[in-house]
């Protein structure tokens, strides 16, 4: 066994951890980053990247046929052979060459193997040939290991097999149908994609889709899906079995349904069962709860970022977190001023006010801060200003068939946005303007001398403004 040493000891090399560690080098501080699968994490290879690689072909395929002159030259189905082609072109065929490329140019070491936590500011890391090295913190480590998918108990699933969402954006057969178990981001998309696919699906949704959103949201999709083909179920399911046929799910009203695959896609789960946790008086497998500069809560050199701390798991978030982390990290060990009050430079507050979020399906959902549900849940006077999309000018001009809403919440007492919710084609790239006002607390009176472009979809803000009134 040997043992070296360096400022910072990041476990795991997603992009938070990858992002942690850069932050912390360029502070001024030593950093290493152990890796048991491939640098780039579960978004580069399984989650991100290959899921919207997946759904790009079907959804550019039905925009062009909802349009006069396009549709016309549209002659044929999606390529699946070749969009899958595609996918692993984006996951660079899962090898993580350039990642570590990266980290090389970037000056922090990588350790290949599993690591764990062997005692204060020591983790010791097993190699994949079996050999271990002990690492040992100046000053922290960060745990970076975010989630898994998980499985729920339901009896004979976890024997039947089944897909999770790393099987579902790594496939290379596509199935003739798929029974998908769950209604929230994974599941839709993955529906959205594999219905392009010309797979059978049927998506069984205990409560709805997307319930953590705007309802709009779950029912616009839910359109969009039976129109695509999809099957939605509700209630819940009493048992799975495996057959020589593929799958036989049994709901909970005595139906039964058969695919030759199934995805679950029920949520998440912390990736801290065997990372050493009981090494430092902490449960395995828990999450790892942190104050505002990803700190864990007892500890003076322990951090979690990412999905692993609950606070919001995406990807985008945890790279924010990741900075806030890496920097704290840095002026902590050289004495700097830490600057953790509200919207500081050490903190991650947008986790609490504006989180934004991108469901990929077709058409997209995007949405960022308080719904009108959970701003009502935290007491807050607000106003709701609802907007059909197909209404905006920009709408008629982007398609034949337009189809969206939009919904902003505003603080009465305040007369700031704190939450807003767009449903529509490629409605994604509209999300930032509401984000950025939102964290800048934009007086709704000052949104008047912002003034969108005609005609664009973005004219929704000129409609939202003159709803509230001067």
């Amino acid at each position: 066994m040997s043992t070296r040493e360096y400022d910072l000891v990041v476990i795991g090399a997603g992009p938070v951890g990858e992002n942690v560690a850069d932050r912390a080098v360029q502070g001024g501080l030593t950093a290493v980053i152990v890796e048991s699968e491939l640098v780039g994490g579960e978004c580069s290879y399984w989650a991100c990247m290959p899921s919207k690689a997946l759904l790009r072909g079907g959804a550019a395929l039905r925009a062009a046929r909802d349009i006069a002159g396009a549709r016309e030259a549209v002659t044929g189905g999606l390529d699946v052979a070749a969009t899958l082609q595609r996918r692993d072109d984006i996951v660079h065929e899962w090898s993580d060459e350039s990642q570590v490329a990266w980290l090389n140019k970037a000056h922090i070491d990588l350790v290949r193997g599993h690591a764990r936590l062997s005692g204060e500011r020591e983790v010791t890391v097993e190699a994949p040939d079996g050999s271990t090295v002990t690492l040992v913190a100046r000053h922290a480590v960060a745990v970076c290991t975010g989630t898994d998918a998980a499985v729920p108990g339901i009896p004979g699933l976890a024997e039947a097999s089944p897909w999770t969402s790393r099987e579902a954006t790594s496939v290379e057969v596509v199935p003739t149908s798929l029974v998908t178990l769950g209604g929230g981001v994974v599941g839709v998309e993955m529906a959205t994609a594999f219905a392009s696919f010309g797979t059978e699906v049927t998506v069984v949704a205990r409560s709805g889709l997307l319930t953590t959103l705007e309802p709009f949201a779950g029912e616009l999709v839910g359109d969009a899906l039976r129109e695509a083909g999809v099957t939605i179920r509700s209630g819940g399911v009493d048992a799975v079995a495996r057959d020589g046929g593929g799958v036989v799910v049994t709901l909970s009203d005595g139906s039964e349904l058969r695919a030759a695959e199934i995805l679950v896609a029920t949520g998440r789960t912390p990736r801290t069962e065997d990372v050493g946790l009981d090494a430092v008086g902490l449960e395995p497998g828990s999450w790892l709860d942190v104050d505002d500069t990803m700190l864990v809560k007892g500890f003076d050199w322990l951090y979690a970022v990412g999905d692993v701390n609950r606070r919001a798991l995406l990807t985008h978030q945890g790279k924010y977190q990741a900075r806030a982390a890496g920097d704290v990290i840095a002026a902590r060990a050289r004495g700097g001023e830490v600057m953790d009050a509200p919207w500081g430079r050490h903190v991650a507050t947008a986790d609490h006010a504006a989180v934004p979020q991108v469901v990929f399906t077709d058409p997209e959902v995007a949405a960022v801060g308080h719904t009108e549900a959970s701003a009502q849940a935290a007491g807050i006077g607000i106003r709701v200003l609802d907007y059909d999309l197909s209404w905006v000018a920009g709408a008629s001009t982007y398609a034949d068939h337009y189809t969206g809403r939009a919904r902003a919440i505003v603080d009465e007492e305040r007369g700031v946005l704190i939450g807003a919710t767009f449903v529509g084609p490629d409605i994604a790239e509209l999300l930032h303007s509401a984000t950025i006002a939102i964290v800048g607390e934009v007086p709704i009176e000052r949104l008047w001398h912002a003034v969108p472009s005609y005609p664009t979809v973005s004219e929704v803000w000129l409609r939202w403004l003159e709803a509230w009134g001067r």
